[in-house]
């Protein structure tokens, strides 16, 4: 990760959504993405130039922009159209983001695509998250991590967030992906919180 003066930045070229500029570099703002929030509370999972990267609910492709500057190539799954024609803009102007118009709760459909990744980014506002994150552990390798964003309210809005995430977090213990740390996203982003799970 690229940190100038206390600010998260990304190599890139700019122009994606009305970024910044710092010297060359992308500023990545944390309000604007969870995985920037993540990285500014303390995330430890890193970007690296050899990673592959899996990034379910793309939408316009604003984080997925800042993830493509760090990685070897990034897999974007985005099903709702208006974002996909934003993602499809800011693929074309990065050759490794491969935009996938699919569901995340099919992975059945992108499986001839998808080689095994590093790293399990999601996104999606669904009731079951916890069931999508499983059903596509299969392209993780084993000893890379997910990154699970919890939206609790996307969940259930009659119980309280951490209960919520406690049981995501229990759920996908029962399947053998062990939450090792939560990390809460506020001031950031209200209600939302991220597993930070390895695949042993």
């Amino acid at each position: 990760m690229i940190w100038i003066d206390g600010v998260l930045v990304s190599r890139g070229e700019g122009g994606v959504y009305g970024e910044r500029m710092m010297r060359g570099h992308r500023v990545w703002d944390p309000y604007r993405s969870k995985l920037a929030a993540y990285y500014y509370l303390g995330g430890e999972v890193s970007l690296e130039s050899r990673m592959r990267v899996l990034y379910l609910g793309a939408a316009h492709g604003t984080t997925v922009s800042h993830v493509a500057d760090s990685t070897e190539v990034v897999y974007a799954v985005e099903n709702a159209y208006a974002p996909m024609r934003d993602l499809l803009a800011v693929a074309s102007r990065r050759k490794n983001i491969i935009p996938l118009f699919a569901d995340a709760a099919q992975p059945s459909s992108y499986a001839p695509i998808v080689e095994e990744v590093d790293l399990l980014f999601q996104d999606v506002a669904h009731p079951d998250q916890a069931s999508i994150a499983l059903m596509n552990l299969p392209f993780l390798r084993r000893g890379g991590v997910a990154l699970i964003v919890v939206k609790a309210r996307s969940i259930d809005v009659t119980k309280k967030p951490a209960d919520v995430v406690h049981e995501v977090s229990h759920k996908l213990a029962e399947s053998g992906l062990y939450p090792r740390r939560v990390i809460w996203l506020e001031p950031y982003h209200r209600d939302h919180a991220i597993l930070e799970c390895p695949r042993d």
